[in-house]
């Protein structure tokens, strides 16, 4: 995700996620570009104009991940904001239409399936342990 608009310039961004779980692993991308890059989390995006959020979800997890998925149920939503970013984001859970060999690209620096019980000790995104925790994604 890129941010757009400024803080207090203009509407806050909405972005989607998708939540994949495989085999006792989450699938997780490292940004690539700020704000946060370096850090783990959920892969997404911004949703286009005229685009609808399960399309959007399915377009960015290719993007980011090289892989196909079909979106499914929402799972839950999160705010972030800070310098130069507000972002309205809407995860949903999605499920593989393929082998789940995932390959970083477009702002994902890495893309890696993530077991369940080690997400919390890597660098997240500030708010997504949280955010996984109280969906009941991870322990």
């Amino acid at each position: 995700m890129s941010a757009v608009h400024g803080e207090g310039s203009g509407p806050p961004v909405v972005a989607v996620g998708g939540v994949a779980v495989r085999e006792g692993a989450l699938l997780l991308v490292q940004r690539g570009t700020d704000p946060q890059s370096g850090r783990w989390s959920i892969p997404g995006g911004h949703v286009e104009r005229g685009e609808t959020l399960a399309s959007a979800v399915e377009r960015e997890m290719l993007e980011e991940t090289g892989l196909r998925v079909r979106c499914g149920p929402f799972l839950g939503w999160a705010e972030r904001l800070g310098p130069g970013y507000h972002f309205v984001i809407l995860d949903f859970t999605v499920s593989l239409d393929d082998d789940g060999a995932a390959v970083a690209g477009g702002d994902a620096a890495d893309v890696a399936w993530v077991p369940l019980a080690e997400v919390p000790s890597l660098p997240l995104v500030d708010g997504v342990e949280e955010f996984l925790r109280s969906h009941g994604v991870i322990d």
